[in-house]
């Protein structure tokens, strides 16, 4: 598999993962080489292209994986590249729509180009405006085998990490492989727009028309919508916005979102953020969608809960709930630091500075708590992340505690079901009584037939894996050692006989002082 990669590609792929490994083990060094530098690992990702620019993005909302020097750099890199050559432009089109075009006008420059495609505007046979978005030149085969060198090189890495950092690399390299390779086919963003405009329909948000008879997974044709940036003070400023309602405006949709429907849009960048003249939200760019399952939600809706009360050890339970913290860290320690960090964001005397560079001392004593990742939080940490940073240009000292909880909570009552009304709410109850009582009435007979199934809870399992784990790793290491003795015995060198016979007494020992 390796012939079909360049040299330098490998080289560099490696290098991006030593750095990673080196920064999260805290070492100077591993195989006899220095992580790269901030700017140089940022330098080395661009380097790379598509797959590692998207990667790189979900690991910039990591404070638990790098340093404040990383992170800084890793969050400058934008998915923005040099447009197509025309020749690979023409491939494309005449892929995409044949040669008679669809366009009575097609603007060959394009407005907006990234690693994965670019956008053109155009003139439908009806006169319509249309944005036109075609993928690049060989761009999934591209994605495919980064991918597959990724997986390669990180299983190189991954027995030398903690088993929680394992856990939480494998989630990001999951996820991330998982919303990339449906991110290049346009015929998914299609059913991804089509599903979100239905889902949101009565939200107040624009979403782009699409026009499913000129769409392909080689392109994708929609109305053209036209705005200013969100993050285009100036622009914003000429247009009389309130800057604090359109942030209101933005985390209450991502809160119908995320709590609600569970059915969120992931890139919530400046680029794919638009406001019109009346003040309304644009949403563009719709192949970064996923759908979390209820009880991801209801984990959410108790973290949420729990830090607007100042409940620290509710919000502790919630963490270890969604799965972010390990069963076995250490509940008084956890809360004390949640209170420590409450208390930073909740003081408005802090400059934005200040408070955060205060945030990552705290962060940096919990580095070698349990922390873990499931796969299927990593983008809302991303689009949390995202939407912070544009709080952050509206707003001095905005911050996710201080100014985003609030709004969080006053629209819980939705995320809880209330807006159905208390009559409802009562009915849906009486309806599901019979089968609360079959189950009642169930459990009953599993008792007396002794057939009771006992489920336990995915933290006991996390916990008591950790453990066994634990007590069993200095046998794994003998058993290591022994395995290379018996491996030395078939090579030809001096001394290895006697060599081969020392690894095997060192790993028996070591087998037998761990039984012991």
């Amino acid at each position: 598999m390796l012939s079909s990669y360049e040299p330098l590609r490998l080289w560099r792929t490696f290098r991006f993962l030593h750095t990673v490994f080196c920064t999260l083990r805290k070492r100077e060094r591993f195989l006899l080489l220095r992580p790269l530098p901030p700017r140089e690992l940022r330098d080395c990702i661009i380097d790379l292209g598509v797959s590692f620019i998207k990667l790189a993005q979900v690991l910039a909302t990591r404070a638990d994986f790098f340093s404040t020097e990383y992170l800084a750099e890793l969050r400058t890199i934008h998915d923005e590249v040099e447009a197509m050559p025309e020749a690979e432009l023409d491939i494309m089109f005449l892929r995409a729509f044949g040669t008679d075009s669809p366009f009575t006008a097609f603007e060959r420059r394009p407005l907006a180009s990234a690693s994965i495609g670019q956008v053109h505007e155009a003139r439908l046979p009806g006169g319509e405006l249309a944005a036109v978005k075609i993928r690049r030149l060989g761009i999934t085969p591209r994605v495919r085998k980064d991918i597959n060198i990724v997986r390669l090189l990180l299983a190189v890495f991954q027995p030398l990490f903690s088993r929680q950092t394992k856990n939480s690399l494998d989630a990001v390299i999951n996820e991330f492989s998982s919303m990339i390779l449906k991110e290049v086919d346009l015929s998914i963003e299609l059913e991804n727009l089509k599903t979100f405009s239905a889902t949101y329909a009565e939200s107040g948000v624009i979403f782009p028309r699409p026009y499913p008879e000129y769409c392909s997974e080689d392109a994708l044709v929609m109305s053209f919508e036209s705005g200013v940036r969100f993050d285009d003070l100036d622009a914003l400023g000429k247009l009389g916005v309130d800057f604090s309602a359109l942030m209101e405006r933005l985390v209450v949709f991502y809160t119908e979102q995320m709590l609600i429907h569970g059915y969120f849009h992931c890139d919530p960048h400046p680029g794919n953020l638009m406001v019109t003249g009346e003040g309304r939200l644009v949403l563009l760019d719709f192949g970064m969608v996923k759908r979390l399952p209820k009880r991801t939600r209801v984990a959410m809706i108790e973290l949420v809960k729990s830090a607007n009360d100042k409940d620290f050890e509710l919000y502790i339970l919630a963490c270890k709930r969604l799965g972010v913290i390990a069963a076995s860290a250490p509940e008084g320690r956890l809360q004390e630091l949640a209170e420590r960090m409450f208390s930073i964001f909740d003081n408005e005397s802090l400059s934005s500075a200040s408070m955060q560079a205060l945030a990552f001392q705290v962060l940096d004593s919990m580095k070698d708590f349990p922390f873990k990742l499931p796969q299927e939080v990593v983008y809302v940490m991303r689009a949390s992340a995202l939407i912070e940073g544009l709080g952050t240009n509206f707003i001095e000292n905005f911050n996710g505690i201080k100014d985003i909880l609030p709004i969080l909570k006053r629209n819980l009552p939705r995320a809880l079901g209330a807006e159905a009304g208390l009559f409802p709410t009562l009915l849906d109850q009486v309806r599901e009584l019979p089968l609360s009582m079959r189950r009642v009435r169930n459990i009953i007979t599993d008792l007396s037939e002794q057939n009771l199934h006992v489920k336990l809870a995915p933290e006991t399992l996390d916990l008591l894996a950790e453990r066994i784990l634990k007590a069993a790793r200095p046998a794994l290491r003998g058993g290591l050692l022994v395995v290379c003795g018996f491996f030395l015995l078939g090579l030809e060198f001096p001394w290895h006989r006697e060599l081969a016979v020392a690894l095997f007494i060192l790993g028996v020992l070591r087998m037998l002082w761990s039984i012991k």
